[in-house]
């Protein structure tokens, strides 16, 4: 039976490449149908043809409510046969829509683990992810021969939701280093300093990380050309501030760069990489 796969975003597509690389046979879906043309794989009608035809089936889309969409919808998941299968969710979710997910998929005979990543298109396209795990164990590592085709690390921490909410709190550490790595960048021009002395000082300084590395040639040339988008890190902060309020917790550096992220998606340059911050930051 073949590998489904569902989603063919920016990294989506990285992900389900490396699989195919690996020589595991996969049918894909995507709203979208031109991204998966140049796949060179079998392309499924909707997500009920993935449930039919296929076991494991990886989801990784947009949002829950895609994610909800995808499993629950007109074509959904569910309205195919199910029983027995697994589906392996890498969309970050908000981790109360995971556990409830859970509970109905189980219903039908169906396992559904919560496997967020952490990295972009970069550590996808070189297999260097780290894949986190959550749900039953014995399923969620099941299928470890194929996680090794995209991911480095790969994480089992707990029930379904703990995998989302790991993931929540990781990209909130990455929101909070691009917000200081962006300001820091703005602060120093302001006070007459070249960006090229201060990305050189910075990156050997206070400032040294994987994610100045990462984004250093983007930042010095200002290409904010998408690796992961300025959408999908709001998403990411909404989520955690849900939680968060949910548990009866609060960050106040998490609520100033949700804010943040939300002014760039009302300006319109959501759809930019994450990193277009340092230019909201300079005006």
């Amino acid at each position: 039976m073949k590998i489904g796969f569902i989603g063919l975003g920016t990294l989506g597509k990285e992900i389900a490449k490396r699989i195919i690389q690996a020589g595991f046979s996969l049918k894909v879906w995507n709203r979208t149908i031109n991204k998966a043309k140049d796949l060179g794989v079998e392309i499924a009608e909707s997500p009920l043809d993935i449930a039919n035809t296929c076991d494991p089936i990886f989801i990784i889309v947009f949002d829950s409510a895609a994610s909800k969409e995808t499993i629950f919808g007109e074509k959904g998941l569910i309205k195919g046969n199910l029983s027995k299968k697994t589906i392996i969710d890498m969309t970050t979710n908000f981790p109360g829509y995971v556990r409830e997910t859970q509970k109905r998929l189980k219903e039908v005979g169906a396992f559904y683990i919560d496997a967020p990543i952490l990295g972009s298109v970069i550590p996808a396209r070189k297999g260097e992810l780290t894949l986190l795990l959550a749900g039953e164990k014995e399923k969620a590592e099941a299928y470890q021969d194929i996680y090794q085709s995209f991911a480095k690390n790969i994480y089992y921490v707990g029930e379904a939701g703990k995998a989302s909410e790991l993931k929540l709190i990781n990209n909130f550490i990455l929101a909070t280093f691009m917000e200081a790595i962006g300001e820091a960048l703005s602060l120093g021009e302001k006070l007459g300093f070249s960006k090229e002395l201060l990305l050189e000082v910075l990156g050997n300084g206070a400032g040294k990380s994987m994610l100045l590395e990462v984004k250093k040639q983007k930042l010095l040339e200002e290409d904010f050309s998408t690796h992961f988008s300025a959408d999908l890190m709001y998403k990411d902060l909404c989520y955690l501030m849900d939680l968060l309020k949910e548990k009866g917790e609060i960050s106040f550096t998490a609520s100033i760069i949700k804010e943040l992220y939300g002014l760039i998606k009302k300006k319109g340059l959501g759809t930019s990489d994450f990193s277009i911050i340092y230019k909201i930051l300079k005006e």
